[in-house]
């Protein structure tokens, strides 16, 4: 089973840009995405319904911002959005669907460069986050996480760790909240396959840095530690064009 995940930065704007037939070429089993800035609602009809695919949609209150969405060849055994918890589901931020053999959390972490005000709303979401995470690996799920956590985890996940140590994205209590995430029992994928620096899955537009690969790796798959063994690649497609980032997926063995 492939999973492929991908913060699209607007999926109208991947739309034009070809983004169904690559949808089609590809050929996931499940597709997650971030950051869709629209409603199901604003879509076309080809784009809202793939053909081939199931599709789930979650939307912020305010328009045009934050949303995720899923798109799956076999049908979820439940599907639900957001933590439930409203102070942060007014944004759009979370899909969860239940497949037999394992739970997936399609998210869009918060971004906390804007403000001090949203870098404590983004550390907030991080720890109720991990809370549930926590209680759903004590009563022994299989669970898959993947989405963009918007910070880069350690100084070989960015080009320029020393430029950006005040940065939120690489701030030590982000950095500190993704160890205390790996220690609850969560891996990791793409470290299990690829140890090497100069893999990143975002790039600054404005700056050209794409490039130059000059980026950060702040997109993410982690499994809890039961589903490893399951899991027999992670990788990047730095190749796929269309958004400021790109997308990442596993092969996982079902």
């Amino acid at each position: 089973m492939r999973l492929l995940s991908w913060n699209v930065n607007g999926i109208r704007s991947v739309y034009s840009k070809g983004f169904v037939p690559w949808v089609m070429q590809s050929g996931p089993d499940i597709l997650c995405l971030q950051e869709t800035k629209a409603e199901a609602g604003q879509l076309k009809q080809d784009l809202r319904e793939i053909e081939g695919y199931s599709s789930y949609f979650a939307s912020a209150s305010k328009k045009g911002y934050s949303g995720v969405a899923l798109y799956t060849r076999t049908e979820p055994d439940d599907i639900r959005y957001g933590l439930g918890l409203p102070e942060f589901d007014h944004e759009g931020r979370v899909i969860i669907a239940t497949y037999p053999k394992f739970m997936l959390y399609n998210v869009y972490f918060p971004n906390g460069k804007a403000s001090a005000e949203r870098l404590a709303f983004k550390m907030a979401f991080y720890e109720a986050f991990l809370e549930l995470l926590q209680a759903q690996a004590a009563q022994g799920r299989s669970l898959v996480v993947c989405g963009d956590v918007n910070t880069a985890h350690r100084e070989i996940d960015l080009a320029r760790p020393k430029e950006n140590e005040k940065v939120s994205g690489f701030l030590p209590e982000e950095r500190a909240w993704i160890d205390r995430f790996l220690a609850a029992g969560f891996i990791d994928t793409f470290r299990m396959f690829n140890s090497a620096g100069g893999n990143y899955t975002w790039w600054d537009l404005k700056s050209g840095a794409r490039a130059r690969n000059v980026g950060w790796r702040i997109d993410y798959f982690y499994v809890s530690a039961n589903l490893a063994p399951l899991v027999t690649d992670a990788f990047i497609l730095p190749e796929v064009m269309g958004s400021d980032h790109c997308p990442i997926g596993i092969d996982l063995r079902t």
